[in-house]
């Protein structure tokens, strides 16, 4: 049986770096992961080339049942403090758009940037290896079963992510094993994902799938209410983009959407106005201001005649149809699921977690970090800020909490 001071369950974006901060900070530390590829799903983030952070993380931009509790890790480990290494391993970026940024070359990269800190760490890597099981010790401490062997611990580390992108590898083992430890897990769902409608009511705008545009998306009501100005993208099954992603994170079942097509114009205004002057048909002047497919669907959906002159149309009418654009409301049917999303909302209750070091009130030195924990941030870099800031704080607790003392086996396996 072997003995390390601590043991990272996952090799995702949290697990590798906390793994090579508690290891540069003097702990023994192993690193396992039941996947054959390491870091896959940082591998195909951001198309290819990581959004490894945002400038502007805080702990507005996340969502939890509690949401201060982000709030310490992230002030402790900040999107600067990432940069600064990421400048320090000679990795060119740049920022694409609201403080995301990315690698200029590839996502490759940041996966050997965190190699390399791990192995400055001197850190132990097993790879493939599953964990059958994991035991709390009556003395304190765990003993856990892998496939290459019986270990023994102080502290067990769950980083093992959330259920999107099954086929890469993602499971619900820190899920389960965190209730067996007794905690609550706050029910997970797919976020930041495509929302998909029923066949009959989807069917006016299935024609439409590859048109992209700027619109407001809101949900909810009071309070509650959430609003992002973001790309919609239509798709033959419902709406994606960046704007569907973030609003989803959001909406309830039985909830709908409110979307402005065109949130900077006042339609229902600027079209009457250009009866006075406008020779255009009324399909031509909605063209003008809206995508030429969007016009169309929208003339037909509101029975309008897109060939009828401009000044001869209603000013009801075009009050109408100018609303109907800004005040578009429809109704979910569902979403892509965990196939599609790209991160989970909820997990492993904050409730039981301290917010200073990810460690569980219930289970001294068992700790939880990055997507397994119920904290969900908005699409844009701020899912591995929070995985870079909870790894951080986890590793930098382990290495200033005091050693436990040593039972006789731990003696037995240090004089190895």
């Amino acid at each position: 049986m072997q003995g390390f001071d601590a043991v990272v369950v996952g090799a995702g974006a949290a697990g590798l770096f906390c793994a090579g901060l508690a290891g540069q900070r003097g702990l023994r530390v192993l690193l396992v992961d039941h996947a054959p590829r390491l870091a896959e799903k940082i591998r195909i983030s951001g198309g290819g080339r990581c959004n490894f952070t945002n400038r502007e993380a805080g702990p507005a931009n996340f969502l939890s049942e509690n949401p201060a509790f982000c709030r310490s890790a992230l002030a402790r480990y900040t999107p600067q403090d990432f940069i600064k290494l990421v400048q320090r391993h000679g990795i060119a970026f740049h920022e694409k758009h609201k403080g995301q940024l990315f690698c200029d070359d590839s996502s490759e990269q940041i996966i050997r940037m965190l190699v390399a800190e791990c192995e400055t760490g001197g850190v132990t890597r097993w790879q493939p290896c599953t964990v059958a099981d994991v035991r709390a010790l009556p003395e304190g401490g765990f003993e856990l079963d892998t496939s290459q062997g019986a270990v023994r611990t102080p502290r067990v580390v769950v980083a093992t992510g959330g259920l999107p992108v099954p086929k890469i590898g993602a499971s619900d083992w820190g899920l389960r094993l965190a209730a067996r430890f007794g905690h609550a897990i706050v029910e997970p769902r797919p976020a930041l994902v495509p929302l998909t409608f029923t066949a009959d009511d989807w069917a006016p705008f299935a024609a439409l799938a590859g048109l992209s545009l700027p619109v407001q998306v809101s949900c909810g009501s009071g309070k509650a209410r959430m609003r992002f100005l973001e790309d919609l993208l239509f798709t033959h099954r419902g709406l994606s983009g960046p704007a569907i992603l973030q609003i989803s994170s959001y909406r309830k079942d039985g909830q709908a959407l409110q979307i402005d097509l065109a949130p900077e114009l006042q339609l229902d205004k600027d079209l009457v106005e250009a009866k006075s002057a406008s020779r255009r048909q009324l399909g031509n002047e909605l063209a003008a201001r809206l995508p030429q497919r969007l016009a169309a669907a929208w003339l037909d959906r509101a029975g309008l005649d897109a060939t009828r002159p401009l000044a001869e149309c209603r000013d009801a009418d075009l009050q109408g149809l100018g609303r109907s654009v800004h005040e578009w409301q429809l109704m979910p049917s569902g979403d892509e699921g965990w196939r599609k999303a790209e991160v989970m909302r909820g997990g492993v209750s904050t409730k039981e977690l301290s917010s200073q070091s990810l460690e569980s009130k219930r289970v001294p030195g068992l700790h939880f970090i990055g997507e397994v924990v119920d904290v969900t941030g908005w699409l844009g870099g701020y899912n591995f800020q929070w995985a870079w800031a909870s790894a951080a704080a986890c590793a930098q607790a382990m290495a200033a909490a005091p050693a436990r003392p040593q039972s006789p086996l731990d003696r037995i396996l240090a004089s190895r």
